[in-house]
C-alpha cells in the first residue's frame, strides 16, 4: 500500500486556496480522500514532499506545523490500518480502509503477539543461521505452553513484570527448566519485542526491566588422549565409523556442525579449506587443515559421501554418544546447573555429554593447550566474544599449572 497527498487543483477557491487529497494505492485499486479543513496556496506546498511550506519572511502565518502534523497522523493511521490487515490475513477493500479512515477517534489496532511472533521468525529465515531460527521457534512454542497451562493472556501490552514473575516460577517451579535456558527463552523474547517495537506494533517498554541470571557453564571437550583414541577407534558399524570421522573433523578444524554440513569439495584446497561462515557471516574464511583432517577428507575423496558424510544433528548427536561410549571415553564428570537458586549436581561418564558442539571446544582447548597462539586459534575459530575465548584460555592455563605440578614441583631436591 502507498500513501500520498496532493492538491486539488480543480478546486481552488477565491482566496486561492485549494484542498489536500489524500491517495491510498492498494490491492489493485485507489482511494480519494479530501482531508478536511486542510487547504493551502499552491506555492506553499512542496510537491515533493508532500508538506506544508513554512511561509517567507513577509508572508502570512499558513499553519503549515499545524497541517503538517495532521497529515503525518493521517498517514501513520493509514499505515497502522494496513499493517493490521496484513497480519490479520484479511483482503482490504475500500469500505474497510475507509469506514477506519472516517472514524474521528484513533484507529484501535491492536495487533496479536503470536501471529507477529511468527512473522518475526519468518522474516528472519533468511538473515539468521538455522541454529537461531530453530531457537526462535522453540521460544515461540515455550511461551505458548505457558499461556496454554497458566490461562495469562499474551498481548503486547500484557507483557509485564506480572508476566515476567509468572514465566519465572512456571520455568522453575512446573517446569523444572535450568536458568540458563530461561535465559535465552527470555533473551529472544526481548529481541521480538525491540523488532515488534521497530515495526510499530506496540509501545511497551517494560520488556526493558526483564532482568535475567546466566550461570557459567563448564566446557566439555575431549582431551588430546581421548580424541586420539576415539580417531583410531575402527567401528564395524559403518554409521558410527561416519559419525566418529565427522566429529573428529570438527575437532580437527574447529569448523562448528553447521558449518560442517554446508561444506563441498569446492571448499577444500590442497592445505586449507575456504567457505562462508554461516553463524558470524564471515565471507571466504580460511581454515588451515592438519594431518588429522586431511587424512579423514583423503579417506571420503571420490566417494558418494565427499567431502564429509554428514547426517541430521538429532541423529548425529544419539550415534556420538555411543561411538565415544564405545570408545570408552567414560571419565566420571560433574556438571552444575542451577534452576533458579537451587543448585544441582550430576556426575555421568563423559560420553554423557558429548555433542557435536563440543568438537569446536575441543580444538580450542587442546590447540591452546599444545601451545598454538591465542590470536591464531581466534583468527582460525572466528571467536568474535573476548569472554567466551577467556575460558578456554583459563582451561589450557590450569592444564599447564597441573602438568608443571605433576611433574617438576614433584622432583626431590636431593
Amino acid at each position: 500500500m502507498q500513501v500520498s497527498f496532493h492538491l486539488r487543483r480543480d478546486k481552488i477557491n477565491k482566496a486561492g486556496l485549494a484542498p489536500i487529497r489524500l491517495l491510498i494505492s492498494a490491492n489493485g485499486f485507489k482511494i480519494f480522500k479530501v482531508v478536511s479543513g486542510l487547504k493551502t496556496k499552491e506555492s506553499q506546498w512542496d510537491k515533493k514532499n508532500e508538506r506544508l511550506k513554512p511561509p517567507k519572511k513577509n508572508e502570512e502565518y499558513n499553519y503549515h506545523i499545524e497541517y503538517n502534523k495532521k497529515l503525518d497522523e493521517l498517514e501513520d493511521k493509514a499505515k497502522t490500518i494496513f499493517r493490521y490487515i496484513l497480519l490479520n490475513n484479511l483482503i482490504p477493500t475500500k469500505e474497510f480502509i475507509l469506514d477506519k479512515l472516517e472514524r474521528e477517534e484513533n484507529v484501535e489496532v491492536s495487533f496479536e503477539f503470536f501471529p507477529c511472533f511468527d512473522d518475526f521468525i519468518e522474516k528472519n529465515k533468511l538473515v539468521k543461521a538455522e541454529r537461531t531460527t530453530t531457537s526462535y521457534r522453540t521460544a515461540y512454542n515455550y511461551i505458548l505452553e505457558f499461556q496454554e497451562y497458566s490461562g495469562y493472556d499474551i498481548r503486547f501490552e500484557t507483557i509485564t513484570l506480572d508476566f515476567f514473575e509468572r514465566i519465572r516460577d512456571y520455568s522453575f517451579e512446573v517446569k523444572k527448566i535450568k536458568n540458563n535456558y530461561f535465559s535465552k527463552i527470555i533473551t529472544i523474547l526481548k529481541t521480538f519485542m525491540t523488532w515488534s517495537i521497530d515495526h510499530e506494533y506496540h509501545a511497551n517498554l517494560n520488556y526493558k526491566k526483564f532482568k535475567i541470571t546466566e550461570n557459567e557453564v563448564e566446557v566439555i571437550y575431549l582431551t588430546m588422549d581421548e580424541l586420539m583414541r576415539l580417531y583410531n577407534f575402527k567401528f564395524k558399524s559403518k554409521k558410527l565409523e561416519h559419525v566418529k570421522d565427522t566429529y573428529c573433523f570438527g575437532c580437527f578444524t574447529g569448523l562448528r556442525f553447521s558449518d560442517i554440513k554446508q561444506l563441498r569439495t569446492s571448499n577444500i584446497f590442497d592445505d586449507h579449506i575456504k567457505l562462508n561462515i554461516q553463524k558470524t557471516k564471515t565471507i571466504d574464511h580460511k581454515i588451515p587443515l592438519n594431518r588429522y583432517s586431511k587424512e579423514i577428507l583423503d579417506k571420503y575423496k571420490d566417494t558418494i559421501y565427499e567431502p564429509l558424510p554428514v547426517i541430521s544433528s538429532q541423529k548425529f548427536n544419539k550415534y556420538l554418544k555411543d561411538c565415544c561410549a564405545d570408545a570408552k571415553i567414560n571419565t566420571l564428570t560433574t556438571i552444575t546447573r542451577y534452576i533458579g537458586q537451587k543448585r544441582i549436581n550430576k556426575t555421568v561418564p563423559k560420553y554423557k555429554l558429548i555433542t557435536s558442539h563440543t568438537a569446536r571446544k575441543t580444538f580450542v582447548t587442546n590447540s591452546l593447550i599444545l601451545g598454538m597462539n591465542q590470536m591464531v586459534v581466534r583468527n582460525i575459530t572466528g571467536h568474535k566474544k573476548e569472554d567466551s575465548f577467556k575460558r578456554y584460555v583459563k582451561i589450557a592455563d590450569d592444564f599447564k599449572k597441573q602438568e608443571m605440578d605433576n611433574t617438576w614441583n614433584k622432583i626431590e631436591n636431593k
